[in-house]
């Protein structure tokens, strides 16, 4: 039962809370932002309405009003790095020869029918050339000497239908030492094209690791390197390629998975059906990002877009679909790190339309902005972004509990998944060789993890799995190295479950595995195959390998995602490798993962006669404005939930349990508290705490607050407040 107070507040008691009130800026720095937990990007100076509970505020862009735009963030209390693009960006310099003298026009991607490659105007996609990242990195360095304590360089990207400009042609040639080929003509050349892509831009960002770390050996700073990409799976379903994994090798410190409505909502298909299917697809995503920095010591945040780029969806569509993203990358407990808004300048002082309305048309081409629908972000929606983002400063939690089908299994990718999209004979479309083994896993409750096969290095990487799921269909192995290890973890127990039917074009690429003069194999699968012991002519089924197993589904990944019973059929092969891995097959119709007290929870497809899975308990529901006390969650099939429980909140007494805004200072006093309390300008602040009783008075910076803004919740012993969120902190005080 809730109540509201009636205002308490006796005269003396009023004088001494207002004497309490210290100035704005009293209170002491948050201890745990020097970890940059977590971050947003940001174009735009400082402004009150901007004040988000994070600890890292990433200046983008390194035109001539940088340094400013890093002093005022700075002002702010936030820590503070730089992010600018490494495919595009207002690099008109390097383009017309102000920069060296040389003219850089031919360096822009072009597609096969000449067209230049562009990101509007002249902000082209390069084909980075020898000097280019000489360039980028002369400008980085002048964000360090404005005080960045580190760099983001983002979306290394090149287009999989480009390849015909002159400054690709040049590449081509000094790197092959052979006359450029036409991309699109064979699956040798398209392949090839591919590999040389990845290899430009990760030496491109090499050039800019090494210039920072002589900068740091030169002044004493640590500055770090990050890279802001896509992942694996998108760039791939998006036909871009990019570095991705290999970046760790040449300097990288780390990355941040940009994932996003506008990635995870790309259409894929299961059961014959193309649809979106956001949850499912973010999963993956993040899951991908993972595993390319599993065993290495490079930091990861994940990305989410309150928002995302295309403005014609309605408000409670980005809601559903980022709340979808955000419980997407909390089933990944190895990353605590979240960038929690790109562009925040976009999303609390745009306009966009008003709940249930249908997409807008398109006017010429283009987006219409001009809609008398467009409206400012919901308040709630607003709230709720505030409360999430305060959480996720809180998600570094040891003890992990799940609820789900069958764990310990993992699905192997490589980054040449991006090398066979465009052109000769292109991959599936919707991207089936890798979906149609994701998606009947993810559908039935069973979290299989992407395993990065250019990341496997001994047996001990392999460690978490039992069963791998494995096809070169749509992607080759650049090197054997993973064989080897790929055959001693089978040897020694594991099941590798490798689908794949031989009929992939590229398996004729020129590549390691027919090279004149080496093994002569016609597939890498053949490869694999004599690693493991069974032969190059060995037949589809089960074989003995030591103490593992090898089972050989001739068939195609891509073929099963668009036929109806196709996800039954591999559920079927995984159920028959979890039976030799001694592993339990188990399916649900959810997935759950306590993270100490908070719980992440996603309803999925039921079988005929199974009913949603329900939570029970005490919990408060972060993704409500008002943090609502709630006893139970039915988990539906579009349910997702990020909750708190109330029963695992580890400190006992007065404390705060979710805010709206970012808390510092908390201090229990006798029965009471007192925090501060700081965020966006207005955005209200909805803040639960658990008291032993309902308390006699609240004042915020100093004036009472009204009864209307506070409800006390007699069973659950927590107090609701709401106020309007502050730039400039303010205390709190409950007597």
């Amino acid at each position: 039962m809730t109540s509201h107070l009636p205002r308490i507040l006796t005269p003396c008691l009023l004088a001494a809370v207002l004497l309490a009130a210290p100035t704005a800026r009293a209170q002491t720095p948050d201890p745990r932002q020097k970890e940059e937990r977590t971050s947003f990007q940001t174009g735009a100076p400082w402004d009150a309405g901007l004040q988000l509970p994070a600890d890292v505020a990433m200046v983008y862009g390194i035109g001539k009003d940088m340094p400013d735009r890093v002093r005022q963030w700075k002002e702010r209390g936030y820590i503070v790095h730089l992010m600018t693009g490494v495919s595009w960006g207002q690099y008109q310099d390097y383009l017309y020869g102000r920069f060296d003298g040389k003219n850089h026009v031919d360096e822009a991607q072009m597609d096969r029918n000449g067209k230049v490659i562009s990101h509007g105007g002249d902000v082209y996609y390069m084909c980075p050339g020898p000097t280019y990242g000489t360039y980028l990195a002369q400008n980085v360095l002048r964000a360090i000497d404005a005080g960045v304590e580190a760099i983001h360089l983002e979306e290394p990207e090149f287009w999989a239908r480009a390849g015909y400009g002159e400054g690709f042609k040049r590449a081509w040639r000094e790197h092959y030492k052979e006359e450029w080929l036409p991309p699109h003509e064979s699956a040798d050349a398209q392949y090839r094209a591919s590999k040389l892509k990845y290899v430009l831009y990760r030496d491109a960002l090499q050039q800019i690791f090494d210039a920072v770390k002589k900068r740091n050996a030169e002044t004493g700073k640590h500055v770090k390197c990050y890279v802001p990409t896509h992942s694996l799976v998108n760039y791939a379903l998006w036909n871009i390629v990019s570095p991705e994994s290999s970046l760790l090798t040449v300097g990288a410190d780390g990355f941040i998975a940009q994932v996003w409505t506008g990635t995870a909502r790309s259409q894929n298909v299961y059961e014959g059906k193309a649809a979106e299917r956001t949850f499912q697809t973010a999963f993956f995503e993040y899951g991908s990002m993972t595993a390319a920095t599993r065993g290495s010591n490079g930091r990861l945040w994940f990305l989410h877009d309150p928002i995302e780029d295309d403005p014609n969806h309605a408000w409670d569509d980005y809601k559903s679909n980022w709340e979808c993203t955000v419980i997407g990358s909390l089933f990944w407990p190895e990353t605590t790190r979240y960038e929690v808004a790109p562009w925040p300048e976009r999303i609390f002082h745009g306009k966009y339309p008003a709940p249930g309305t249908p997409p807008a048309p398109r006017l010429f081409g283009r987006r219409r902005r001009d809609d008398p629908n467009r409206i400012p972000i919901p308040a709630d929606y607003a709230t709720e972004l505030m409360t999430v983002m305060n959480a996720l400063n809180d998600m570094d939690q040891p003890d992990l509990a799940w609820e789900s089908g069958t764990r310990g299994i993992g699905l192997v990718v490589s980054d040449a998944l991006m090398f066979q999209r465009e052109g000769f004979k292109p991959s599936d479309p919707h991207l089936g060789n890798f979906f149609g083994l994701a998606l009947p896993c993810i559908q039935r409750g069973i979290p299989a993890e992407p395993v990065q096969l250019e990341n496997l290095r001994t047996t001990a990487d392999l460690g978490r799995y039992k069963v791998l799921m494995m096809t070169y269909e749509g992607m080759k192995p650049m090197t054997d190295a993973a064989d080897k290890v790929l055959a001693e973890w089978v040897k020694a127990g594991g099941v590798l479950l490798f689908v794949d039917d031989d009929k992939d074009p590229y398996n004729g690429i020129r590549s390691w595995w027919n090279a004149p003069g080496g093994p002569g194999y016609a597939t890498p699968r053949q490869a694999l195959f004599e690693a493991l012991g069974v032969g190059r002519d060995a037949k589809p089924g089960s074989h003995p390998v030591g103490s593992g197993t090898l089972i050989w589904a001739e068939a195609s990944p891509a073929g099963f995602s668009h036929q109806r019973e196709g996800a039954t059929e591999v559920r079927k092969l995984i159920e028959q490798a979890c039976g030799a891995a001694k592993l339990a097959y188990h399916e649900t119709n959810h997935l759950v993962l306590r993270r100490g007290p908070y719980v992440v929870a996603a309803g999925l497809d039921s079988a005929p006669g199974e009913s949603p899975y329900i939570l029970g308990g005490r919990f408060v529901d972060l993704f409500d404005a008002g943090l609502k006390v709630i006893q139970t969650v039915k988990l539906d099939p579009t349910r997702r939930s990020l909750l708190l429980d109330l029963d695992r909140v580890p400190a006992k007494g007065p404390r705060v349990l979710a805010a709206a805004c970012r808390v510092t200072d908390e201090a229990p006093k006798g029965e009471g508290l007192s925090f501060f309390a700081r965020g966006p300008k207005e955005i209200t602040a909805s803040v639960r705490v658990a008291l032993p009783h309902a308390p006699k008075a609240v004042a915020v910076a100093g004036k009472p607050l009204d009864a209307g803004s506070q409800t006390w919740d007699e069973a659950s012993k927590t107090l609701l407040l709401r106020f309007p969120n502050s730039a400039d902190a303010v205390q709190v005080t409950i007597e």
